[in-house]
């Protein structure tokens, strides 16, 4: 089975081990795909959704890959520890807001939906067990916005109850949803969205790499066993 690995940022690709010394075996758009291990294909696509939707498009629709994993860090809601792992259950767009024409907040008008859920993420946690790790699991927010301790970081927590807030995972959940594709996520805790270090926390963020690149790899390698 073939699986696409898609990253945001260079630096979290190169949380894998060796990934540094890799080279891309092509650049498509602007974004570099390597190969990370036999038919496991990886690109950092670029922070934001817009980025996330088109390395995915390519994934789906040149490479073939019959899964996408969406890896990487992000700010935390709650209280779960720096470089905690978590596999997101489901995710949702809080920035679409088509409210004015009766909608309710986050719909996605395209597909219709509200909520993009995961593939199995039960049986992802049960890998990483496996593994030896030990991961939560929860709803992540999307959305076009570097997330800081505000009103509106407020009303995403209260309106969208998520564990984790980030930029890129529902964008790609979207496209794997209309290319028929399963979507399975990653991330491990870099800040803590509501407390005063929030900013210090997300520009060293370094144990969360190391958290999500020593176990990353092997939790892909296991989903080439599953039956999709």
């Amino acid at each position: 089975m073939k699986i696409g690995m898609q990253f945001a940022m260079e630096a979290e690709l190169h949380a894998l081990p060796g990934a540094k010394a890799l080279a891309p075996f092509e650049t498509v758009s602007g974004v570099p795909f390597f190969e990370v291990a036999p038919d496991v294909i990886a690109c950092a696509s670029g922070i934001s959704k817009v980025n996330a939707a088109m390395g995915a498009e390519i994934l789906c629709l040149k490479y073939g890959v019959d899964m996408i994993v969406n890896a990487g860090v992000a700010g935390c809601a709650t209280d779960l520890a720096t470089g905690s792992l978590v596999v997101p259950s489901e995710f949702i767009q809080h920035d679409v807001d088509t409210t004015a024409i009766g909608d309710p907040i986050g719909l996605v008008s395209t597909v219709n939906r509200l909520n993009f859920p995961t593939w199995k993420p039960e049986r992802c946690v049960e890998i990483l067990k496996d593994l030896g790790v030990t991961a939560a699991t929860g709803r992540v927010a999307t959305g076009d916005w570097f997330a800081v301790k505000c009103r509106r970081a407020e009303w995403i927590r209260d309106t969208f109850s998520p564990l984790l807030l980030e930029m890129e995972g529902c964008a790609i959940a979207q496209v794997c949803l209309r290319n028929d594709v399963p979507f399975a996520a990653l991330k491990s805790v870099s800040d803590h969205l509501f407390r005063e270090s929030n900013a210090e926390e997300y520009f060293d963020f370094g144990e969360a790499l190391e958290k999500l690149g020593g176990v990353l790899l092997p939790f892909v390698q296991a989903l080439q066993k599953e039956d999709l």
